[in-house]
C-alpha cells in the first residue's frame, strides 16, 4: 500500500484476525445486504459472491489500516523515548513510600 512510509516495514505485522478488519469486513458484507435490499432481492440469497467480495475488500481494508495505526503508535513512542532521553530532569524517579506511609492510620468512632 502507498500510505504506509518504508519505516513501517521493520514492524511486526498485525495478526490477520484484528478488530479493524473484522469490523470492516462485517461492513463490507452489510453493505452488499444492504445492496440487495435497496434493489428488492433477497438480501441474504441473491449476490453471495458479491457479499464476499465486499467482505475480502474490507478485510484488507482493515489490515492495512491496522498496520497504518501500529506505525503511528510506534512512532509516538519512539518520539516520547527520544524526549525522555534529552530532557532526565523532567522525568526524575520519585521516592517509594510503603503502603503504610500512604494509609492513615485507622480509629474507630463508635
Amino acid at each position: 500500500m502507498g500510505f504506509i512510509p518504508d519505516e513501517a516495514k521493520g514492524l511486526p505485522p498485525p495478526d490477520i484476525v484484528n478488530r479493524n478488519s473484522l469490523w470492516l469486513a462485517c461492513v463490507g458484507w452489510c453493505t452488499a445486504m444492504l445492496q440487495n435490499g435497496l434493489n428488492h432481492r433477497p438480501p441474504l440469497k441473491s449476490g453471495a459472491h458479491r457479499q464476499v467480495l465486499m467482505a475480502t475488500i474490507g478485510w484488507f481494508i482493515g489490515y492495512h489500516v491496522t498496520k497504518y495505526e501500529n506505525y503511528v503508535h510506534a512512532k509516538l513512542d519512539r518520539d516520547m523515548r527520544e524526549y525522555m532521553k534529552l530532557h532526565p530532569d523532567d522525568f526524575a524517579p520519585k521516592e517509594k513510600k510503603t503502603f503504610a506511609e500512604i494509609v492513615e492510620p485507622f480509629i474507630p468512632v463508635r
